[in-house]
């Protein structure tokens, strides 16, 4: 088949400035390329990559983009502007995979190839303009009905498919520190105050040979919360020293997994009931036997089952950093049950492997283009 796949118009592909969503189709062209497809990738122009070249056999197409702005307005304008100029470079596909807001509305005119939009995000009343896609695809069951409620009449074209998670292969018996992780945006929908402040009643509560390290941009150009709520957050953990590390953004897989592999608990408290759609890092983590701690949001329960491979905790009530700690002191003194734990964790990662998923898409894919 002849795929291309669109990305945004915030980050570049190969994913060197990170981006959940483009790291998964970074990963999913090359198996498509490497089955045999011939695979054309679209993104953002960056300047440490040629505007085009050919990679592990996908040929990527770079286009002037844009940096994430603060209004919601300007974003959409935006990404019409990038959109427009995507259609310039847009090659015959079969099938042409997008999660652009614009692009399943303009590109059906220029009937280039079937339209199969990735929805990634809760749908916030666009999906009622995509009646020209061949696909609504989604990654988790809450976003799917989600979907299907704000357009009914396009419920036969909606298919869940999970995000994929790199398999990391680790050996059980690895010595890991004693250390609780997070990996994400530091942004306070994810609820970084409430993992510092039940970090610190645990620290209070007499756990002081534990660390909590944070992974992630706080930056807002990267989705992050700005600097007023980091330096917010720095002054919260400041009378723990350094027994919280703030190590920012770290974009690179391998550095990421080191940071899994050397973690006993991942904590991933996120507040956000309609910003939420799959939970990749927890995922992740998972795939590094390193069980994961998360608020009780709905997406989650498709793959963390509490106390068989991770742990949850109730984010809604005015308890939650109570909730927390009590979920994260259950995970630390877990002796026994733990490496059960963890086992069950990486065999539900495995569920979700690259070559699993990419055959759910080529399935689709062939259904749509045979139709």
């Amino acid at each position: 088949m002849r795929i291309t796949i669109v990305q945004g118009a915030f980050l570049p592909i190969p994913p060197v400035l990170g981006g959940a969503v483009e790291k998964i189709w970074f990963g999913l062209a090359q198996e498509f390329a490497r089955r045999g497809h011939r695979v054309t990738h679209i993104s953002q122009q960056h300047q440490t990559l040629k505007r085009e070249e050919v990679v592990e056999g996908v040929h990527h197409i770079r286009i002037p983009g844009f940096e994430i702005p603060r209004s919601l307005l300007r974003l959409k304008w935006r990404d019409l502007i990038y959109s427009l100029r995507t259609l310039r470079v847009l090659p015959e596909s079969d099938v042409i995979v997008t999660n652009t807001f614009w692009l399943p509305i303009i590109a059906p005119k220029i009937k280039r190839g079937r339209i199969y939009v990735h929805i990634a995000r809760y749908p916030k009343g666009q999906i009622k303009f995509y009646r020209k896609a061949a696909r609504l695809q989604t990654v988790s069951t809450v976003v799917g009905e989600a979907v299907r409620k704000e357009a009914p009449v396009l419920s036969s074209r909606v298919r869940v498919i999970p995000n994929f998670v790199p398999q990391f292969g680790c050996n059980r018996d690895i010595v890991r520190e004693k250390s609780i992780l997070y990996v994400g945006r530091v942004h306070p929908e994810k609820g970084i105050h409430l993992l510092v402040e039940a970090f610190e009643r645990l620290v209070a509560d007499g756990v002081c040979d534990w660390k909590l390290r944070i992974v992630g941009p706080w930056q807002v150009n990267f989705g992050g919360g700005g600097e007023g709520y980091f330096h917010a957050l720095r002054q919260q953990s400041q009378k723990l020293g350094n027994l919280v590390e703030w190590i920012g953004p770290v974009f690179d897989t391998e550095a990421l997994h080191t940071y899994y592999r050397q973690s006993t608990i991942f904590a991933y408290p996120s507040l956000a009931e309609r910003g939420e759609t799959f939970g990749l890092a927890p995922l992740e983590a998972m795939a590094a036997g390193c069980p994961p701690v998360v608020s009780a949001l709905e997406c989650f329960k498709d793959f963390v089952k509490p106390g068989i491979n991770g742990w949850t905790f109730d984010h809604c009530a005015s308890a939650g950093a109570t909730n927390l700690t009590a979920a994260l002191r259950n995970a630390i003194t877990a002796v026994d049950t733990l490496p059960g734990i963890r086992d069950s964790a990486m065999e539900t990662a495995r569920v979700f492997s690259l070559t699993r998923v990419a055959d759910q898409y080529l399935k689709d894919f062939e259904e749509i283009v045979a139709a």
